[in-house]
């Protein structure tokens, strides 16, 4: 999560202060995310460093320090925005690290391995689900997170089925071939290298 942008994104409503960024931002993102009041004034101060932000000067320092984006900030913000993240490459994922590696230990049972995982996820997902149902129908923003993360605990339910499955047919002999490397998605591979 880029608390950059969003700091940007807020100041683009007009100008503000530090506490009533995290206020706002912890708001604008269905208080999910609570976000620490000095990360807050971190950021600006680079910010504004950067030439993003400007402080007013006739403020006191502090709290009531009072900031607003700049037609830079305001350019990067924009470029933000319209350029999607990198997902060109796999994420370091815990949950399929843990998979990987208990695949290889022999006094390890992969398969309740991802069992256990697949139940919490399973129970996360109820969670969110009556989550949902209780609050997202006050709050624009927090049913939009919801959604989200139910979306993510879904697929990586389904990947732990896909995975079990995988490793329950290599061990059978079945649908093992041999290691290939990783193909890279074209927006990966080197200008001019051989397609």
């Amino acid at each position: 999560m880029s608390v950059r942008h969003a700091l940007l994104a807020l100041l683009s409503d007009g100008p503000k202060y530090g506490l009533q960024l995290r206020q706002e931002f912890e708001a604008r993102t269905g208080e999910v995310w609570p976000l620490n009041v000095g990360q807050v004034y971190t950021t600006l101060q680079r910010l504004e460093r950067d030439g993003l932000v400007e402080s007013d000067d006739s403020a006191v320092t502090g709290p009531q320090k009072g900031f607003h984006i700049t037609e830079e900030g305001a350019a990067e913000l924009a470029e933000w925005l319209r350029t999607p993240p990198d997902f060109s490459s796999p994420p370091r994922d815990e949950l399929v690290i843990k998979v990987l590696v208990a695949f290889e230990l022999p006094d390890v049972d992969v398969h309740e391995v991802v069992q256990v995982h697949r139940r919490y996820l399973v129970e996360l997902m109820q969670q969110w689900t009556r989550l949902k149902e209780d609050e997202s129908r006050f709050d624009l923003n927090f049913a939009l997170v919801v959604d989200a993360e139910l979306f993510r605990l879904d697929s990586l339910i389904r990947w732990l089925d896909t995975a079990d499955g995988r490793l329950k047919r290599a061990a059978a002999g079945v649908d093992a071939p041999a290691p290939q490397p990783f193909p890279l998605p074209k927006a990966r591979r080197k200008v001019g290298a051989p397609q």
